[in-house]
């Protein structure tokens, strides 16, 4: 009784239990929405919701894998930084800077074979991310400009010079967006088209989901090596909660600081090129006045999942999932901004997931002493 009682107040118990009341609470919202919006086929489209990919079979499964890829990325990019005490909010430029680069090698490097074209591409995706975020990184160490305002800059000048030099360099007039990137540049299915498919007689209807969840699930694994095993792991965090008594301790603040922003841009950047190689011939990049969501949507992947890179493929799986469910509303006459208000509402209640992480404990030892 007392390993058990030990179980519930420990720290990994009462982060999950935290993030999970907060998906209930949201989605309990969520329903009092499509009440609202449609209250006649409201527990029929909860329904749907509820079910995600499933509602599809194998194929919708394997897009949530999909839509999780980047989720991942930017949700570890968003929380690598936390983690360290900064506030990764240019993951957008950073995302659609490394999807530029990845798109661009894809297109213009043909000469290279595959798997070479692929990986150099993807490559080319995080070095041009943590470059972009080498910039506000610099800003807050050696002139304490705060991250948040920077990297919000970034973003856009991100997004121009993204669209600048997709126009400029690797643009299909005919078709308005970027041309075809080669199929060396693909990312391969990685075993998953003889899981993720619908037959449709005899005929298989695969998925665009591939290896670059493979790579998302290792790049998380790894950075929670660092962050949690390594030396260097242990110093950005301890930056991260006092510079001061870091620096007096030996540990070079501004170093860490940069580095953190650098590897949370990096995170941010190979996201992207996971993404735009995806699909037969990949994703095209667009010339649009518009922010990457992608980048956005990393910031409350990583609280959902408390900044913990283990809890972010959870949490990144899990938006993923009700997305996809929500894909299927309008086929029940909601709008299709419902679904976007539903998973605002599980972000928003993603927040409190700390609150509920303190009540936790107290919670539990009140009900164990009330007993007693």
């Amino acid at each position: 009784m007392k390993t058990f009682r030990k179980i519930l107040l420990g720290e990994e118990f009462n982060r999950a239990t935290a993030s999970i009341i907060a998906i209930l609470i949201g989605l309990l919202v969520g329903f009092l929405v499509l009440l609202i919006s449609n209250s006649a086929e409201a527990l029929a489209g909860f329904k749907i919701i509820l079910s995600g990919g499933f509602s599809t079979g194998a194929k919708g499964m394997g897009q949530v894998l999909y839509f999780a890829t980047p989720l991942i990325l930017t949700g570890l990019s968003v929380g690598f930084a936390f983690k360290t005490g900064l506030f990764n909010i240019g993951t957008p430029g950073q995302f659609i800077i490394g999807a530029f680069a990845a798109v661009y090698i894809g297109v213009t490097c043909t000469f290279l074979p595959a798997p070479l074209h692929w990986i150099a591409a993807l490559l080319a995706a995080t070095i041009a991310g943590g470059l972009w975020a080498l910039i506000p990184g610099i800003l807050k160490a050696y002139l304490n400009v705060h991250e948040v305002i920077s990297s919000i800059m970034m973003n856009y000048i991100g997004m121009y010079l993204a669209n600048y030099l997709t126009k400029s360099t690797i643009y299909d007039i005919r078709k308005a967006q970027s041309l075809n990137v080669a199929d060396s540049a693909v990312l391969p299915k990685g075993g998953l088209d003889y899981i993720f498919y619908n037959d449709l007689g005899g005929v298989k209807d695969l998925s665009t989901v591939n290896s670059g969840i493979w790579i998302a699930i290792v790049v998380a694994i790894l950075i929670y090596f660092i962050i949690n095993k390594t030396t260097f792991g242990y110093e950005l965090k301890a930056c991260g909660f006092n510079q001061n008594a870091s620096n007096y301790a030996g540990i070079n603040a501004k170093r860490s600081i940069v580095l953190s922003m650098v590897i949370a841009g990096m995170l941010a950047g190979l996201g992207g090129g996971l993404l735009y190689l995806s699909g037969a011939s990949g994703r095209h990049l667009k010339v649009v006045d518009m922010l990457a969501v992608e980048g956005f949507n990393g910031i409350p992947v990583a609280l959902l999942g408390l900044s913990n890179p283990i809890g972010i493929i959870f949490s990144a799986f899990i938006i993923a999932y009700i997305t996809q469910g929500g894909n299927y509303l309008q086929t029940l006459n909601f709008a299709p901004e419902v679904i976007d208000i539903i998973i605002a509402c599980i972000i928003y209640f993603s927040a409190f997931a700390l609150y509920f992480r303190k009540l936790l404990p107290f919670l539990i030892k009140k009900g164990r002493g009330d007993r007693q």
